[in-house]
């Protein structure tokens, strides 16, 4: 495997939720506090950037040009022109139980469902009031998956069958599995996992390959574990930042790891905040387009 490559100047403060768009051959990714979407086109590499009104947790892709943004109190459609705006337009909102919430982690199962969850964003002393909820047609709904602080991790298996998720928060470390009824969008009950307390890193943000392989950002340990559909630890990959954040395959073969990262409180490197590049021989899935939602306001 080859060293990571760099693919951003400029440094994100909480860089998050890579998504490959392979018809536009470009990543899309957030910056969750620099309040900031941004967009890398693979032939030039040219980053483009736009500002919005809120800080932004998660994104999917949408039709017809437009992105889908979960930000502090919805979930918000935009089509990225030119100028550094957003102009969101409201397709779900949310009345959080408490104050101070947003949404993080996210993206679309295989029949372009929208799966978002929400946390506080003063995580000291933990607050297990995070959930994940599913934007259909019918709009937001709630799911049986709460009870988290820092809810991240979230893929499916290549058949869309399984779905997996993490908690984050330094209280908790876990990685859970569930049957997904793909068919009416409803998860099973959850099962444990991966315990990563004991291994290097918290879980973060996760993909899956073609082989059914789950990937996960070890933040605070500059690795990306690779797990295999039995939850063994097959592979971990160096990034050289200590708080990689969430990762996605891209490029024109789907076979190159993207990494966001994220800038610490503390001993910050000048590659902190970048995204990277790594070749790992290993082809990942397509990430499904959000296709069902109610309908949005033109």
């Amino acid at each position: 495997m080859t060293a990571p490559r760099i693919l951003t100047a400029r440094r994100d403060e909480v860089g998050e939720c890579p998504v490959w768009d392979a018809a536009a051959q470009a990543l899309y990714w957030v910056d969750i506090q620099g309040r900031q979407m941004h967009r890398l086109d693979w032939s030039d590499g040219v980053q483009h950037s736009w500002t919005a009104p809120e800080r932004i947790g998660c994104i999917a892709l949408g039709t017809e040009g437009r992105v889908l943004l979960a930000m502090e109190t919805g979930i918000y459609a935009v089509t990225p022109q030119d100028g550094p705006g957003l102009s969101p337009v409201l397709v779900a909102g949310i009345t959080h139980p408490q104050a101070a919430m947003r949404f993080n982690d996210g993206r679309c199962d295989a029949l372009g469902r929208f799966w978002v969850s929400t946390m506080c964003m003063d995580m000291t002393p933990p607050s297990p009031v995070g959930t994940w909820m599913c934007l259909d047609t019918g709009g937001l709904r709630a799911s049986a998956l709460g009870g988290l602080v820092t809810a991240n991790g979230l893929a499916f298996s290549p058949d869309g069958r399984t779905m997996y998720f993490s908690d984050s928060h330094p209280s908790v470390q876990k990685i859970w599995s569930c049957d997904y009824d793909l068919a009416t969008g409803t998860p099973g009950a959850p099962r444990s996992f991966i315990d990563m307390a004991p291994l290097p890193g918290r879980p973060d943000g996760a993909a899956v390959d073609a082989q059914g392989h789950y990937w996960i950002c070890a933040n605070d340990a500059g690795l990306v574990h690779r797990f295999d559909p039995a939850g063994r630890l097959v592979q971990s990959v160096a990034v050289p930042v200590p708080k990689p954040s969430m990762c996605a395959f891209g490029g024109p073969d789907l076979d190159v790891l993207l990494v966001t990262s994220i800038q610490p409180a503390q001993g910050a490197t000048p590659l902190c905040g970048a995204v990277f590049a790594l070749e790992v021989g290993v082809q990942g899935l397509p990430e499904p387009r959000c296709t069902r939602h109610p309908p949005i306001p033109r």
